[in-house]
């Protein structure tokens, strides 16, 4: 009698798990893929990129139809493709040897010449844009949460008369501002820059060579001098 008992407490025990971990199993199921946790690599904090700031604003409340009026640029890149947003850290390009402007045509700078299947493409679309507030000397501050490394950062910033809000960057809008030489692998890197003469909404183009690979980060942060 005593063996029967065991054997249906040990039976209820060993269905208990299973069910934990067919829940479990279900969860992982359910979670995006593209989760910043899974695929971590990196953006521009400080000036917030595009799409790392549309997360930040919306990523609890993405379908919040409020967002249309209040955030108008982040309305459209969500309802493009949210996996942009998602995966805020993984706008790179692969394979170009570092002469990544023959590989990103003009008005495509944004999505790093349609990237990932044209998953970033809704970042090239000029327009209001939040943007953030900085001085003519300012300090880029990128986030690197798979610790690649860089070989380098350049970063270039639109030149005065660019209109941000009607026109696609192209490569003859920017001027590079800071090159810098390489970082060992951590959590952050930063550079500082200066613009002189600008004022009003530009962008600033924040380009992260890897150490780890052939594999660089185009990042467009919205700014107003």
């Amino acid at each position: 009698m005593l063996t029967h008992r065991h054997d249906r407490t040990a039976a209820r025990g060993w269905t208990l798990r299973a069910l934990l971990a067919a829940l479990a199993a279900a969860l992982l199921v359910a979670t995006p893929w593209s989760s910043p946790n899974v695929s971590a690599h990196g953006s521009t904090s400080n000036p917030v990129s595009r799409n790392y700031g549309c997360w930040q604003r919306w990523g609890n409340d993405f379908q919040n139809p409020a967002m249309q009026q209040q955030d108008p640029m982040c309305w459209q890149a969500w309802q493009y493709d949210t996996n942009a947003m998602w995966n805020w850290n993984g706008l790179y390009r692969e394979g170009t040897g570092g002469n990544y402007q023959a590989f990103i045509p003009d008005n495509q700078l944004c999505s790093a010449g349609h990237t990932q299947d044209g998953r970033y493409n809704s970042l090239d679309n000029p327009g209001a844009w939040r943007t953030s507030a900085i001085s003519t000397n300012f300090t880029v501050n990128l986030v690197d949460q798979a610790f690649h490394g860089a070989d380098y950062l350049r970063i270039y910033v639109t030149r005065q008369g660019y209109n941000a809000q009607t026109d696609a960057l192209d490569w003859a809008d920017l001027e590079l501002r800071t090159s810098t030489g390489s970082y060992a692998p951590a959590g952050n890197y930063t550079a500082n820059v200066t613009a002189p003469g600008r004022s009003g909404h530009h962008v600033v183009y924040t380009v992260w060579k890897a150490s780890h690979a052939d594999q660089i980060y185009f990042l467009c942060s919205d700014v107003t001098f």
